[in-house]
């Protein structure tokens, strides 16, 4: 099973090629392993995060915008998914999780995978912040203090979820996967759109 140390890696090193998310392979795309459900998370949230900066744009037209805003849909849907896919690992992997015994515990490892790809994508975006050169100094040292703080907090959801899977593994702690059921997407849910068929 993977630890935390392993997943930051794997997200910072995706974020370092300049080929990622464009023009890219999935490395451990169909090798049935964890790092392949991981990746592809990672992969969907870097998508929807450039999305997400295309769609604060002002100067373009309202055409591109509803653009991005369905590529985001697409994007938040399938970064979900694959928190799913990395929970049903999981607990196939972990016999006693099965059996639900020990303390509850609210989110699941899939959710802290997905929050760990977060948190690697700000604390990316920070640094580069850093490096600018068109702006004043106290953009920058104000950029570097949230990026002292970003790192703390992957640093401690990393604590957490290395704890909660040795938690899990010995049968102290369990997590339940509750399916997201994203209604918004789906046509035959979405009052919106099934008034239009």
């Amino acid at each position: 099973m993977i630890h935390a140390h392993e997943i930051f890696k794997l997200h910072d090193d995706y974020l370092k090629d300049l080929a990622w998310p464009e023009n890219f392979k999935l490395k451990y795309q169909a090798s049935n392993t964890i790092n392949e459900f991981i990746e592809a998370n990672h992969f969907f949230n870097t998508k929807l995060w450039n999305e997400e900066d295309l769609a604060r744009r002002q100067k373009v037209s309202d055409t591109e915008i509803a653009s991005n805003k369905r590529a985001i849909d697409k994007f938040n849907q399938a970064r979900n998914d694959y928190i799913e896919k990395i929970d049903d690992f999981i607990i196939s992997s972990i016999p006693l999780l099965g059996e639900m015994l020990g303390k509850q515990n609210s989110e699941t490892l899939g959710a802290m995978i997905d929050r760990s790809s977060i948190l690697s994508l700000k604390i990316f975006h920070m640094f580069l912040q850093t490096e600018r050169k068109d702006v004043e100094v106290a953009h920058i040292n104000k950029c570097l203090q949230k990026l002292i703080i970003l790192n703390k907090q992957r640093h401690d959801l990393g604590a957490c979820f290395d704890e909660l899977l040795e938690d899990c593994k010995n049968g102290q702690r369990h997590f339940k996967q509750y399916k997201q059921f994203k209604m918004y997407n789906d046509p035959n849910l979405n009052p919106q759109m099934y008034s239009e068929k």
